[in-house]
């Protein structure tokens, strides 16, 4: 009858089948076998019948109490996510006279992760420390994991040095694992990589690989894609077989470099096929994104017309990496066959059409899909959406629309708003609404001087030059300083980066007399620089930058 009872509970998947196998339980009297009634706990908070599960529980507690069927009631308490309810179920196991175990403790701190409620955190570790279970590797590595995600990685790492590490096992690897995963979790992949580098390498190959996964997407989160990609390397180097998950951590990376790791890029395009991982949707969307970020959108192109299965994360991409690329009638045209694909839109989808409509200049289309998104996809409107209808607007002389949509949104406009009305300003030369812009510009970004440049422009344009100048004075006086152009190349495996005025370089004299050769150059050949930046400084960020005047 165990079996029988057994068999029915892996196959329940509805709520009569639990009612079902309930009743089967009381009648024949196997609803006191701990291990049964804990599979019947099991079965019922992984269907999310969690109420019917603890009402099963409370009965049989008082009369069978046992600590392996309290600890299946607080796993499948944050299973579904009822943290509270877990932790007062942990809180009465001590009042029917049984101690927690090495299991409690670790399903107990899972619910105050949830809770965030550090104050118990605390005195759950005092009550492991009380029980003798301070060392056990499964309580050390979940109040490691507990101390990080409540952001007190020093707690945690208290606690991982004091664990006795003298003789390394196999399952001392997650306390490491759980020290590593909580660096990276706070922002700090630097101390994870150090601690990586010390790591016993008695571990698992799974437990390798998902350490130095961690570290790569620790720093492609940071925005620190070159030392993602050369941990990866030193992965390689370590002889660690990278999987599908590794894969799309190093594409994250390669996608924020764009060009400069192309061929990094391509390998390992190379590799998912040869891997069989070719048909994964999710490396599909990363390699159409790495392609699309490093200027190369016919492969991007190439990958989504190869997929077999799409999904409206794939379809978004595609629609993004066409706009990004100035090819606003392909990416609408991509969105219809989306649409006639019967896959529905999401708020990233619409913000990447919504751009398309911008780089084509087609106004009314972009009206359409902003109230189509409401009214017929029922998606409700971020301030995203209203930060690309209104550059739409602005670009295409639409000021005064372009502001009463700014007036009229339940948000408070942001920087990006209110820039893309100065920008809008100084295309149709309306000086008034590039003042008003730059106002509030200087309450939210008083430190940007691109604000005050793009101002005097719109003053010189319009020949109020006394404006203007005034402008540069307001500038100064608050003492804000322009931001120095820069650019970066790079030169085999290594990227250089230059900046206005800076010479650190160690190669710094070479460059410059290279410069200069050239300047001479240009000068015999004859040649006339444009002299009208002269007269209008549009240097109003990194991306204006003249190469031969960074020096």
């Amino acid at each position: 009858m165990r079996e029988r009872l057994g068999y029915l509970l892996k196959h329940c998947s509805n709520l009569k089948h639990v009612e079902t196998a309930h009743g089967f339980m009381v009648r024949t009297a196997l609803h006191h076998d701990k291990l049964l009634l804990s599979q019947f706990i099991e079965t019922c908070s992984s269907l999310g019948f969690s109420a019917y599960a603890h009402s099963v529980f409370s009965v049989n507690s008082q009369s069978h109490p046992h600590i392996y069927v309290f600890n299946t009631m607080i796993k499948g308490m944050t299973l579904c996510n009822s943290a509270f309810e877990a932790l007062l179920v942990y809180k009465s196991i001590g009042r029917v006279g049984l101690r927690p175990d090495c299991y409690s403790f670790p399903f107990a701190l899972k619910a105050v992760v949830d809770l965030r409620a550090i104050s118990l955190g605390t005195q759950i570790h005092s009550q492991a420390i009380c029980a003798g279970l301070e060392s056990n590797v499964h309580v050390v590595s979940a109040l490691i994991q507990m101390y990080s995600s409540c952001g007190r990685i020093s707690d945690a790492r208290k606690v991982f040095d004091e664990m006795p590490l003298a003789s390394v096992c196999s399952d001392d690897v997650v306390v490491w694992m759980a020290m590593i995963a909580g660096y990276v979790k706070v922002g700090d992949p630097d101390s994870a990589m150090d601690l990586l580098s010390r790591m016993p390498r008695t571990q698992t190959d799974g437990a390798v690989l998902i350490t130095w996964t961690s570290v790569i997407a620790g720093y492609a989160q940071m925005d620190r894609p070159d030392e993602a990609i050369a941990v990866f390397r030193k992965m390689q180097l370590e002889n660690v077989v990278p999987d599908e998950i590794a894969m799309l951590a190093v594409l994250s990376a390669c996608a924020q470099l764009g060009a400069f790791h192309i061929r990094l890029g391509e390998c390992i395009h190379g590799y998912v096929k040869k891997r069989g991982f070719d048909q994964m949707v999710t490396l599909k969307n990363a390699l159409i994104e790495m392609y699309s970020n490093s200027g190369n959108i016919s492969n991007a192109l190439h990958v989504f017309e190869n997929m077999t299965r799409r999904t409206v994360i794939s379809w978004t991409t595609i629609i993004s990496a066409l706009a990004f690329h100035g090819l606003g009638t392909q990416a609408l045209d991509m969105f219809s066959q989306m649409e006639m694909a019967q896959v529905k839109p999401n708020d990233i989808t619409f913000i990447a059409v919504l751009s398309a409509c911008t780089h084509v200049g087609l106004v009314d289309l972009g009206r359409y899909y902003f109230h189509a998104m409401k009214y017929r996809y029922r998606i409700q409107h971020e301030i995203q959406h209203y930060g690309c209808m209104i550059d739409l607007l602005g670009r295409a002389g639409y000021l005064a629309e372009a502001l009463k949509l700014v007036s009229e949104m339940p948000f408070q406009p942001n920087a990006a708003i209110w820039g893309s009305l100065l920008a809008a300003s100084n295309i149709h030369g309306d000086a008034e609404l590039g003042e008003l812009a730059l106002l509030h510009l200087i309450q939210l970004e008083p430190w940007n001087s691109g604000n005050y440049a793009l101002l005097s422009n719109i003053y010189a344009s319009a020949g109020r030059w006394d404006k203007s100048l005034l402008s540069r004075k307001m500038m100064r006086d608050k003492g804000v300083r322009k931001m120095p152009g820069w650019s970066f190349i790079q030169v085999s495996t290594r990227t250089h980066e230059f900046i206005a005025g800076d010479t650190s370089h160690p190669q710094f004299d070479r460059i410059h007399g290279t410069l200069f050769t050239m300047n001479e150059q240009m000068k015999t050949a004859h040649y006339d620089p444009i002299t009208e930046f002269d007269n209008h400084d549009s240097d109003i960020g990194p991306a204006s930058i003249s190469y031969c005047s960074s020096f």
